[in-house]
């Protein structure tokens, strides 16, 4: 059966729109400033920074008014609780499936936090299985954890497809393991050089649907 690898988070779920929700009803919720709202997602850089810096950050500018926990139930939770699974997506799996394709999640971050998206958009439903970067002890673009996510399914990596929005992390890991990729681009142009996609698509379900129906 082909193997389908696809990124989460930008990927088949909008993490920073539910982020960026969480954020602004915990700043609504302590009566901080609204315009706090872009100071917070930009030291989130879109969940790349690690937690405990933006933890910190957090920490130093709201320590003296928001307990600590509130912090850490944003960190933890707030984009977990509020991700959504597109129609568009759910139907592209489907398709995928249908057709034969072994569908695989292979994500960056805490396994709980990870896990909590997965179930609460029904993904672990749609999915043979995941992969989270905590769990192996490597992270995309590393090669390890696109092998991981191969072994769990027992389907061999080789003629594997890649679905993500990250150019390094997703189309860079792809290319080093001599992978085809789909980069979703969001609107945004592709800037590197030394590697590119096969193929790019607007989102996640034109990137599932045009790498179901290529040739192999």
């Amino acid at each position: 059966m082909p193997l389908l690898l696809l990124d989460l988070d930008n990927t088949l779920v909008d993490r920073d729109a539910a982020f960026c929700a969480a954020v602004a009803h915990f700043l609504a919720e302590h009566s901080l400033p609204a315009a706090d709202l872009m100071w917070v997602m930009s030291v989130d850089a879109g969940g790349y920074t690690a937690r405990h810096d933006v933890a910190a950050a957090l920490t130093g500018r709201y320590g003296d008014v928001v307990p600590t926990a509130a912090i850490r139930a944003l960190l933890d939770t707030g984009a977990a609780d509020r991700v959504v699974l597109a129609r568009s997506s759910r139907e592209a799996l489907g398709s995928a499936r249908a057709d034969g394709w072994t569908c695989v999640i292979v994500t960056n971050g805490r396994t709980v936090q990870q896990e909590g998206k997965i179930r609460n958009t029904g993904l672990d439903q749609l999915v043979q299985g995941w992969i989270v970067s905590e769990d192996v002890g490597h992270k995309k673009p590393e090669p390890e954890i696109f092998r991981a996510a191969a072994a769990i399914v027992g389907v061999p990596l080789p003629g594997a497809w890649v679905i993500g929005d990250s150019p390094h992390a997703d189309i860079a890991g792809a290319d080093a393991l001599g992978l085809r990729s789909v980069w979703v681009t969001d609107g945004r142009p592709w800037t590197q050089d030394s590697y590119r996609p096969t193929h790019a698509a607007h989102d996640a379900a034109a990137a599932i649907h045009h790498a179901i129906g290529t040739p192999a």
